[in-house]
């Protein structure tokens, strides 16, 4: 498995692939996540860098932990990452989007036009 942008730290890149994790429910509420050993060796990174990944989470407070037994996914952890994405990740994209799209001088009809050929690639209409 590899991680894929250089430009944040790889600490960074685990958290966030985590998150993903967990919002497409391949670990679920009260689900064991991976150990710091375990996404090291997935990732082939140092333990500690892992670690930290993990930290991000449990700072967010989207992980608990069980003495002992490891850390797990909160309940309510994949509704208040959906919702965070919503508010900053793609509340700032679809703004850039139509930035951009002004200063090409891209009509309105035609982003909405672009954006539903892209929901039909994805399939997700």
């Amino acid at each position: 498995m590899q991680l894929q942008d250089g430009q944040l730290p790889i600490y960074v890149q685990i958290a966030q692939w985590l998150e993903i994790e967990i919002i497409e429910q391949r670990i679920e509420a009260h689900g064991k996540i991976f150990s710091q050993y375990q996404l090291a060796e997935k990732f082939n990174v140092n333990p500690a860098t892992a670690g930290k990944g993990l930290t991000i989470l449990l700072e967010k407070e989207l992980l608990y932990k069980k003495r002992g037994l490891g850390m797990f996914v909160m309940e309510g952890a994949r509704e208040r990452l959906m919702e965070e994405r919503l508010q900053h990740g793609i509340n700032e994209q679809v703004t850039a989007l139509v930035e951009e799209a002004r200063r090409l001088n891209i009509s309105k009809k035609q982003l909405l036009q672009l954006i539903e050929q892209a929901f039909r690639k994805g399939g997700n209409e």
